[in-house]
């Protein structure tokens, strides 16, 4: 099992933008997975972490246990923390938990927005037509979306729970499957503006189909290419 010099990796966020060392551990190194910094399956050592944080071992260790509790971090005993390995199962279980999380939460939107969260809405949307050619950025865009949404339906749990599954989502796709993402952003973002008519017009039955087959159609696209990268892990990671 490889073991790195985490000390000298380039963690996405800086330890001081935070309210707390606790927090910005976490939130670092939760990007840092998401990323690609650290691999699945890589050992995550408290004592190099700490010394790259300034920090002693109780803030990382505490940033471990929430991301175990997230499922991106493993912790065995003797064994010690690693990034949790990439199941074969994951994409089905993702679009299933996105396609009932993303119903539950436009189901109850779509009765409770009125004119101005409809046009932050489209104006949402609008941005992301231009980020199409840029695959992080809309991908960002994207979850900022789906959180509005949690947000309009008034689902604080929703949204944590759907945060978390598009964590797993964003590691997925860094790590496997841009090539596939890249061409499947422009009928995903078409999908976006049929769930804003269906949700403008408070159709639940019509937002409940696009919503499936918007989760359908990404499920068949990356489940072949998943399958394949799995058993030829790339070698740029």
């Amino acid at each position: 099992m490889p073991e790195a010099k985490h000390v000298k990796r380039v963690l996405p966020i800086p330890i001081g933008a935070f309210r707390s060392k606790k927090e910005a551990v976490i939130d670092a190194l939760r990007g840092a997975i998401i990323k690609g910094v650290f691999k699945p399956s890589e050992r995550l050592v408290i004592d190099d972490l700490a010394a790259h944080f300034g920090t002693s071992a109780i803030p990382v260790r505490e940033a471990l246990q929430q991301l175990q509790a997230e499922g991106l971090v493993t912790i065995q005993p003797y064994v010690g923390a690693t990034v949790t390995p990439i199941a074969a199962g994951l994409i089905t279980e993702i679009f299933e938990l996105l396609e009932a999380l993303e119903l539950i939460s436009g189901r109850a939107a779509c009765q409770r927005m009125d004119e101005q969260a409809f046009a932050h809405f489209e104006t949402q949307l609008r941005s992301m037509d231009l980020l199409e050619n840029n695959l992080d950025s809309w991908s960002e865009a994207n979850v900022r979306l789906h959180q509005f949404i949690c947000d309009c339906a008034a689902m604080p749990l929703v949204k944590s729970m759907l945060n978390r599954v598009l964590d797993h989502w964003n590691l997925l796709r860094s790590y496997y499957l841009n090539d596939v993402f890249a061409h499947r952003v422009h009928a995903a973002q078409e999908e976006h503006w049929q769930m804003f008519q269906a949700m403008r017009a408070r159709d639940d039955a019509w937002l409940a189909r696009i919503v499936r087959d918007h989760n359908c159609a990404a499920r068949a696209a990356y489940s072949e290419q998943f399958q394949l990268a799995l058993q030829t892990p790339p070698a740029n990671h």
